[in-house]
């Protein structure tokens, strides 16, 4: 089974982003796949790069990042939701002075065009928060 994940609540405000997490997993490890995970409203924060979770907390943003790198799964940032909460792109941060990288690796900026052309390829779509 194909499968389309859309995150919507951050790291501090709910445990959606943890449980989609291990749904994922999960379901990677039965043999399914995850076509996109797509972050948005307050999901973007897992994007974050220099997000600093305290060391007895899981570094959510790491664990999505790693779980793509070693499954080939596309971690789409929403572009309208990030730009708001002041996430950009490298290409953005350049075109308005920033130096700074502040994707985390394995995640990238797209719309929602990229999300609806993944739930119109997936078996089941799941939105968690």
């Amino acid at each position: 089974m194909n499968y389309a994940i859309q995150i919507n609540a951050g790291p501090y405000e709910a445990n959606a982003g943890l449980t989609a997490y291990r749904f994922a997993r999960a379901a990677l490890q039965q043999q399914h796949r995850i076509l996109q995970v797509f972050f948005y409203r307050q999901g973007i924060q897992y994007a974050c790069r220099h997000a600093l979770p305290p060391d007895d907390e899981i570094d959510m943003g790491k664990a999505w990042s790693d779980l793509a790198k070693q499954h080939g799964i596309d971690l789409l940032v929403c572009i309208s939701a990030a730009q708001r909460r002041g996430l950009l792109c490298e290409d953005e941060a350049r075109r308005r002075g920033l130096a700074d990288k502040q994707l985390a690796e394995g995640f990238r900026i797209a719309g929602l065009g990229q999300w609806l052309e993944a739930t119109l390829n997936a078996d089941r779509c799941l939105v968690f928060g």
